[in-house]
């Protein structure tokens, strides 16, 4: 796989500042989808990459392991986690706590929702482009913007990890256009809610497509889950 196509961070201000920030650059990396699930990530590579110590790289992975998005195996190296249907339901439940209480606060004038209106354009694009990892990465932008709208710092750093870890999740669905494609325009009907102050109904449209999705990627990850215990 090369320089992982980090190279361009090494151009980046700080590059060798901190663990956390090469933490922060591999968990964008893994959001975007380009380190699938079951991906082994070689140290030599990414060190030369970002131009970073051994002992700075291990401490991010350290990291990265603490936030489930990455496994030691012994004599192996560290990998990408595969997540299972036990994993899908504690996403779930995390996100409906989070997500639905955010949005439902919304009432009467709304805050700025730029960045939503940007991520269901920028997934109507990509379903203009038949680019259906580009529909994967507008929906979790826009569900970031979600978490933004708590105004907590926290809460936003909480979901970017939950979602970074949901991507993986995604890697099971075998038509990645007939799941993600039918979301955009839910995503918009949550944006039009928020957008007249109705957070009530905001929350109610996004209950029900937590559970849809949630359902959908259960039915997905059975199968290899069950294959993965025999």
């Amino acid at each position: 796989m090369g320089s992982y196509g980090l190279l361009a961070y090494r151009a980046l201000p700080g590059r060798t500042s901190t663990s956390e920030r090469v933490a922060r650059i591999l968990r964008s990396r893994i959001s975007a989808g380009d380190f699938p699930p079951g991906t082994r990530l070689a140290e030599e590579e990414i060190i030369v990459a970002l131009g970073v110590t051994r002992a700075t790289l291990r401490e991010a992975f350290r990291l990265l392991t603490y936030e489930r998005l990455l496994v030691h195996r012994p004599n192996g190296g560290m990998f990408v986690r595969v997540l299972g249907v036990a994993d899908v339901v504690d996403l779930y439940r995390l996100r409906r706590l989070v997500e639905c209480a955010t949005v439902r606060d919304v009432e009467g004038a709304p805050p700025d929702l730029t960045r939503l209106a940007d991520a269901v354009e920028r997934g109507r694009a990509a379903i203009d482009a038949r680019d259906w990892r580009g529909l994967a990465t507008a929906d979790i932008v826009f569900h970031e913007a979600v978490a933004e709208l708590s105004g907590s710092v926290r809460v936003r750093e909480l979901m970017q990890a939950v979602l970074a870890e949901l991507r993986l999740v995604f890697s099971v669905m075998e038509n990645p256009r007939r799941f993600h494609e039918p979301y955009l325009n839910r995503n918009r009907e949550i944006l039009a809610a928020l957008q007249r102050g109705s957070g009530a109904h905001a929350a109610k449209l996004l209950s029900s497509y937590l559970g849809d999705a949630e359902r959908q990627l259960v039915e997905a990850c059975a199968p290899r889950t069950a294959v993965s215990r025999t």
